[in-house]
């Protein structure tokens, strides 16, 4: 069950690496993500999240921005801080939609994955 972001490009090479080796790859991922794309080398099962692609999009896109905008360190660092509160509220709920998904934890359970 991989992060999103850049944590995920650094498993996606292991993901490629392991695949090369023979093993049977699968990957939950919350059906918005920013980077996690089914690819030949991996199972992908998603489940739903309450967010958008546009919202996820426009969330990161700002604080990204954040670090460009004009005005004081200060000012920038609290902006920034703001920007980094709202992310970090979206993994729980990402993690709780996970959790609560009764029929993906069936699979995971029967899969003993």
């Amino acid at each position: 069950v991989p992060e999103d972001g850049s944590h995920w490009l650094s498993m996606r090479e292991v993901v490629d690496g392991l695949k090369q080796k023979g093993h049977e790859i699968v990957v939950v991922a919350p059906e918005i993500n920013l980077h996690i794309k089914p690819t030949k080398n991996f199972i992908l099962k998603t489940y739903p999240v309450p967010y958008t692609q546009k919202e996820l999009d426009e969330h990161f896109q700002a604080l990204v921005m954040e670090v460009f905008e004009e005005g004081s360190s200060l000012e920038r660092l609290i902006k920034t801080y703001h920007q980094l509160k709202k992310t970090s509220a979206i993994f729980p709920s990402t993690c709780r939609h996970l959790l609560y998904n009764k029929e993906l934890v069936r699979y995971l359970e029967e899969s003993k994955f």
